[in-house]
């Protein structure tokens, strides 16, 4: 997929742009805070429908205005055309050689999202249409933060592929909240000495709950492992390139379902999760370790070690998605000059496809740009954005 231009009105400090792309490579410089990153953003936004650093629509609203306008105008390649018509999950008669995706936000409205002149009538149904990489100074929090970052890591990519996952994942994330739910009402009510009755019923409800739950669960834990055993190699060599094999990474699954059966250890931890008050068991405990050496990365690495892996992991999502649009924003910082050279390499490669990176120092964009051709590059300065 390829983006050949981009409208933007009134999006965080981008008060308009219309802009055309170059297939391969599009560049943007500037000064910190002067609008690099909201660019990359709105791309991100017609791929995913919403805002990469934004929870709430309205906050990606330039600040003083009512309303913000995204549209993008993209052509199907016929590689990635090809990989669409013969997937099983998608209908060969929609597969269209261009596409315009719009994105409409109003405060206090609903967001407007639309495919052509169409609107979704559920915005779940357009992710992975568009398949995108963002790799950008946040991805530290998947080293930084809890299990649940590394498992969104691991959501993120099989969504885009694999439609049937995302839907297995809504519900049994719908369910999960629902049993919590009844687990907490079960505890308010056992403290306040209610009767017995009220809780036999909401422990029926448990049971009528997990029985949903667990045949999600397995799909889900069963596409994760299948996603991970492709996925490692390709993370392992993207890493040696960045690091001149230096040294040894690998990533680590775990999950509760590979050593026991979810419907037992529902019923044999029923009377545990009535006291804790939520679920103790179950594919949203899911582990994505990340090891150096042996040795776990958040303990061990260095920060150059630490970036070098969160690029090699995203890079390599890239190339397990098919070329998808890679959105690389300031991705040298904290880098020495062998590893930087090492990206811009890699970059420059055929086994990526359209590319958006943003960066402060032109001498990192000049050197990518050299070898290619199909290159564009554009200076940023208060939200204004100018092609050189």
């Amino acid at each position: 997929m390829i983006l050949q231009e981009l409208h933007i009105l009134n999006f965080k400090n981008i008060r308009e742009a219309d802009l055309t792309f170059a297939d391969k490579l599009n560049c943007f410089v500037g000064l910190n805070g002067q609008g690099k990153t909201n660019l990359l953003d709105a791309i991100y936004l017609l791929s995913f429908t919403k805002s990469a650093f934004s929870p709430i629509d309205s906050q990606a609203i330039m600040h003083g205005e009512d309303l913000s306008f995204v549209r993008g105008a993209y052509k199907i390649v016929e590689s990635l055309k090809l990989k669409v018509e013969r997937s099983s999950e998608v209908d060969s008669s929609e597969v269209e050689s261009e596409l315009e995706i719009t994105c409409g936000l109003k405060r206090g409205v609903k967001k407007q999202f639309r495919r052509g002149t169409k609107d979704y009538k559920r915005l779940l149904d357009h992710i992975g249409l568009i398949p995108l990489v963002m790799i950008s100074p946040e991805d530290s929090e998947l080293i930084a933060e809890g299990s649940d970052e590394r498992r969104r890591f691991l959501d993120v990519v099989i969504a885009q592929y694999n439609k049937s996952y995302l839907e297995s994942l809504t519900k049994y994330n719908a369910l999960l909240k629902q049993r919590n739910a009844v687990l907490k009402e079960v505890e308010s009510v056992e403290l306040r000495v209610e009767s017995s009755s009220k809780v036999e019923s909401s422990e029926g409800l448990l049971e009528v709950l997990e029985m949903q739950m667990v045949p999600l669960a397995q799909a889900i834990y069963e596409e994760r492992t299948r996603f991970v055993t492709e996925f490692i190699p390709i993370f392992q060599e993207i890493y040696d390139e960045l690091s001149d094999r230096k040294e040894n990474v690998t990533l680590r699954y775990i999950s509760q379902l590979q050593n026991r059966d979810l419907a037992t250890a529902y019923q044999q931890t029923r009377q545990r999760d009535l006291i804790l008050g939520w679920t103790s068991q179950g594919i949203h405990k899911d582990e994505l370790e990340m090891l150096l050496d042996g040795y776990p990365l958040k303990r061990v690495g260095s920060q150059g070690q630490q970036k070098t892996f969160l690029l090699a992991m995203k890079l390599a999502q890239a190339i397990h998605l098919g070329k998808p649009i890679l959105l690389l924003d300031d991705i040298f910082d904290k880098l020495d000059s062998e590893r930087v050279q090492r990206i811009i390499q890699l970059v420059n490669s055929d086994r990526f496809g359209q590319i958006f990176i943003t960066d402060t120092d032109r001498q990192h964009l000049t050197d990518i740009l050299r070898p290619n051709e199909q290159a564009s590059i554009f200076y940023v300065n208060h939200g204004t954005i100018e092609k050189i």
